[in-house]
């Protein structure tokens, strides 16, 4: 029986390059048993999403609070919308429904938990003084969470999530990433009658616009893929040694990306809102967190620049 779980749980990972050690360990055996008592009951996926936002939605309630027994229900009930959003995942591909509504909306069910928790912060800290001070934060929180979520927190786990695809699919193929292109989702957009259709077209839209703001930031990486497509046609069809060199740069870069996600922040924000001074948490999305972004970002982008002019090497080698 545990070798058929451990079987299981080996199946519903991504990859061992792209799994986070506390998610290995923690999250997804539990996420996994929660995922095939699901199953069994027949449950989608996207059922379990939706309930993920709702825990999410509860734990911004408890955050709101400055006692410990009411953050210590928001920690829990944040963890269960993780456990949550394991589980959605690793249904999707232990059963083959995996969907681009189900990933987006395990997106969207992020944006809602971080959404809440950081309005549930800010009326928080809004009488209360600033530390070292009798000002009260009033309108200063705000601005500081605008900056910490808007600026800092939404671009680093997109860019973050982009780039675990990116391995992926020089890993396994197009088929065991889920990298779309703004493009393609524009001209589906397009295609779409604008009458009877309105949801579809808003969430089509809303997605091309997301992964456009991915593809702006990282113009290094487009022009390898423009490159690769050019001269092969397909990351699928390109030699495995230039894979192998892709890879080798990219794996050191996932613990980034892995921290630049989910449970960094979340256990940061644990314990700044259990010690009463959640507005460190902000100041960690803003420092530590965009350092973090910054590295990754130009280690991405140098290792995408120097695979891109070894294939234009490997290319006039074979001309000649």
């Amino acid at each position: 029986m545990k070798h058929r779980f451990n079987e299981l749980l080996q199946q519903s990972f991504k990859s061992e390059d792209t799994e986070e050690w506390l998610d290995v360990h923690f999250t997804r055996p539990i996420g996994l048993a929660f995922a095939l008592m699901w199953i069994r009951l027949g449950v989608h996926p996207n059922a379990i999403t939706v309930l993920s936002i709702f825990l999410g939605i509860g734990s911004a309630v408890m955050f709101y609070f400055t006692d410990w027994v009411h953050n210590l229900m928001g920690v829990l009930l944040l963890m269960l919308a993780n456990f949550c959003d394991s589980t959605d995942g690793q249904m999707a591909r232990l059963t083959g429904k995996k969907t681009l509504v189900g990933r987006i909306l395990d997106g969207f069910a992020g944006d809602v938990w971080f959404f809440c928790i950081y309005w549930a912060i800010i009326l928080r800290l809004w009488p209360q003084p600033i530390p070292g001070t009798t000002v009260a934060w009033g309108i200063w929180i705000v601005l500081i969470a605008c900056v910490a979520g808007l600026l800092c927190h939404s671009p680093q786990s997109s860019l973050a999530d982009y780039y675990r695809q990116i391995h992926l699919l020089f890993l396994k193929g197009r088929d065991g990433a889920e990298l779309d292109n703004s493009a393609a989702q524009q001209a589906i957009y397009e295609s779409l009658p604008r009458h009877g259709h309105l949801l579809e077209r808003l969430f089509r839209s809303n997605y091309a616009r997301y992964c456009r703001s991915q593809e702006r930031r990282t113009p290094e990486f487009q022009r390898l893929l423009a490159t690769v497509r050019e001269r092969h046609g397909s990351v699928d069809q390109l030699p495995q040694a230039m894979r192998e060199q892709f890879l080798n740069g990219s794996r050191p870069l996932m613990p980034l990306t892995n921290i630049l996600t989910f449970n960094t922040r979340a256990i940061v924000l644990y314990i700044t809102c259990l010690a009463d001074c959640p507005w460190v948490y902000f100041l960690f999305e803003m420092t530590v967190m965009s350092l973090l972004y910054v590295y990754m970002h130009q280690r991405h982008e140098r290792l995408c620049r120097r695979t891109r002019a070894a294939a234009d090497q490997d290319t006039v080698t074979h001309d000649d």
